[in-house]
């Protein structure tokens, strides 16, 4: 895909402000030939200490941390919501009851609470702030943590660094950008994005996918055929990876068929492959399908598909996932964070919903160095606002960069030469977590 930002005024390091800034994804624009872009596949060599990899889950839509991971069952009713808390495996710990595979994972994840943030109450801004740490601002985008890490680390073999399921967020109201490209890094280190729509025949997709790149020209190359010739013209391994037939039944059934678990599943398979970061969109949309947006009334979901589908399919997706990842030896290195990009209202709306609520929210982490069977801050008696240890977006990127082993003084190459830090200059991780 090209993308020309022609109308825009490009301002550069040096004042200077030029028009017809270039922003494409071709190999012939890149001035990369197909040998050169194989050789991005030694960037970044890195010690054992410094392999480490994230599956990120993207929550879309917004769950509610009072019917999730941060319920008050003494509260009033129009406050509490319909559901009750059910013990862990963890004395103390309790979560909703649409998770009771979760709750048996307790000591292997801790839950942050008192996330919050400032900017809009808008999807798009949290998807930003939960995946890259910052707000963008006018002509700058900042780059998705799976893509710094592309650029720092590179790949792995034959392996895409960064790999998107099953589709990038779509609309969400706000139409902005999401957080998930590489932003000012550049196409070269943007996600790769299988062919994900039917998950029975992905193997044959894929491979129909480089047939069609075999017999293209370089300067007809998109940015998808950029990422196929990069991931697997060369690698059999890698496309056998999405040959899900090869998992039991019993697997799949565990994980849930859906886009969710079967996604959760090919990340496993990802990460056992070498894929440093895997990013899980659990929905595409909050428009007209069940989700965690729960207003109450269409075009989005009421507060029961909590207990009827979107709870399930958390529950045994994340289970199933940190389970696979515990007993191959993986979860120690591959840190697993699952959040959305807000909190939902705490007092029940007319439509028997809850709205948007960036004020305060939930989230978890997993494995990566992170200690499990704990509780980080907490939130007031109504989970309206953060009471002690306040979280930010921007701490969240900054622990996730810390446990991928990225000194957080970093400096990227941002537009037009000028310096950009991986991450703000005095925001810390959430230390308590490791």
């Amino acid at each position: 895909m090209f993308r020309f930002d022609a109308e825009k005024t490009v301002k550069f390091c040096d004042g200077v402000r030029r028009r017809d800034f270039l922003h494409a994804g071709a190999l012939s624009f890149l001035g990369l030939s197909l040998p050169d872009l194989f050789t991005l596949k030694t960037l970044g060599a890195v010690n054992s200490e410094q392999d480490m990899n994230c599956i990120f889950l993207m929550l879309l839509g917004g769950p509610s941390q009072l019917d999730t991971w941060d319920m008050k069952p003494n509260a009033p009713a129009e406050i509490r919501g319909p559901y009750k808390p059910i013990k862990t495996n963890v004395p103390g710990i309790e979560i909703s009851e649409i998770f009771p595979r979760t709750a048996k994972h307790a000591d292997k994840f801790a839950i942050v609470r008192g996330l919050h943030h400032e900017a809009a109450a808008v999807h798009d801004t949290g998807h930003q702030m939960m995946q890259t740490g910052k707000l963008f601002q006018a002509e700058l985008e900042h780059p998705n943590i799976g893509s710094v890490l592309s650029k720092l680390r590179g790949a792995r073999g034959d392996a895409p660094p960064h790999i998107l399921l099953p589709r990038p967020i779509g609309n969400t109201g706000g139409n902005l950008p999401h957080g998930q490209t590489a932003g000012f890094l550049g196409k070269q280190f943007d996600p790769f994005v299988p062919p994900t729509n039917n998950f029975h025949k992905l193997r044959e997709m894929v491979d129909a996918s480089v047939k069609k790149f075999e017999v293209a020209d370089d300067a007809s190359l998109s940015d998808d055929n950029f990422h196929q010739a990069y991931t697997l013209m060369s690698s059999a391994k890698m496309r056998q990876a999405f040959d899900l037939s090869k998992e039991p039944d019993a697997i799949k059934d565990r994980y849930g068929r859906n886009k969710f678990g079967m996604s959760c599943l090919l990340a496993r398979r990802m990460i056992e492959r070498g894929v440093r970061f895997v990013t899980i969109n659990q929905f595409e949309t909050v428009f007209n399908e069940i989700t965690w947006d729960i207003h109450g009334s269409a075009p989005f979901s009421s507060i029961d598909c909590y207990r009827d589908e979107v709870g399930p399919m958390f529950d045994n997706a994340y289970a199933a996932l940190l389970e696979d990842l515990h007993q191959r030896g993986l979860l120690k290195n591959t840190l697993v964070v699952a959040t959305g990009e807000f909190g939902r209202t705490p007092h029940i709306n007319p439509a028997g919903g809850r709205d948007h609520w960036p004020q305060c929210w939930s989230m978890l982490f997993a494995g990566g160095g992170v200690k499990g069977g704990q509780i980080i801050g907490s939130s007031d008696e109504i989970g309206a606002y953060p009471k002690d240890r306040p979280v930010t977006p921007a701490e969240v990127a900054a622990t996730m960069l810390h446990s991928l082993h990225i000194d957080l003084d970093t400096e990227l190459p941002g537009l037009h030469g000028c310096p950009v830090r991986v991450i703000d200059h005095g925001v810390n991780p959430i230390t308590e977590l490791f």
